[in-house]
């Protein structure tokens, strides 16, 4: 069996197992606490992050866009990325723009902050982190409202890795309440059509133990 090795409301980790998902690719999960350093993950992966996939051939790959370009070489009947390399570009400009800018400006602020720290122990939120992140999602929230002006998804016509890339550092975002959807009516109808795919359900059903989402979490 395909295995994803992964880490609970992980946006990259998401990321990956969305694209497995609009792909019907079969695959065990498994929970992998990086911080405690497992010599037999390590030897899967040194870096020591997540996630990592292992194919039933035991081909093994890491970081989650090499996976995801993988993934669409090798199993292309869904395209994810786009049919013409202007759109392929165009995918690829607003993953990195998510897995970049938002991730260091919004969810590491928020959820490294208030969610990982408490789950490591690793004592109180940073107040200035916390403020930059919260200022911050407003305009990632409006440059997705512009994007979906004028089309049907982030990257074009069809749904892509951007949407997935987006919707996954969001939704961990969502868990610990802070994405303001009442300011932001057009990313959130945006979001509701990312969250209503099938794909996305057993995401919207992880938790981490002992850490529940907030109540809005169940609303979108």
């Amino acid at each position: 069996m395909r295995t994803l090795y992964h880490l609970w409301l992980h946006p990259f980790s998401r990321k990956v197992r969305v694209v497995l998902a609009e792909k019907d690719l079969a695959f065990e999960l498994k929970i992998e606490k990086i911080w405690e350093r497992r010599t037999e993950f390590l030897a899967l992966n040194p870096a020591g992050d997540v996630p990592v996939l292992v194919e039933q051939d035991g081909t093994t790959l890491a970081n989650a866009q090499v996976i995801c370009e993988y993934l669409e070489e090798v199993y292309p009947e869904k395209n994810l990325l786009g049919h013409d390399p202007v759109q392929r570009a165009e995918t690829r400009r607003l993953i990195t723009w998510f897995d970049m800018k938002f991730n260091r400006e919004v969810t590491e602020n928020l959820v490294g902050e208030k969610l990982m720290k408490q789950v490591l122990k690793l004592g109180e939120p940073h107040g200035p982190s916390l403020r930059a992140g919260h200022a911050n999602i407003h305009y990632h929230l409006d440059y997705i409202g512009f994007l979906t002006e004028k089309r049907a998804w982030l990257a074009g016509d069809n749904f892509s890795m951007a949407d997935i890339a987006a919707a996954s550092h969001l939704s961990a975002v969502d868990y610990i309440g802070d994405v303001p959807w009442e300011e932001h009516e057009a990313a959130r109808e945006w979001y509701e059509k990312v969250v209503e795919r099938k794909s996305f359900a057993p995401l919207k059903d992880e938790r981490i133990p002992g850490f529940d989402p907030v109540s809005q979490y169940e609303k979108i």
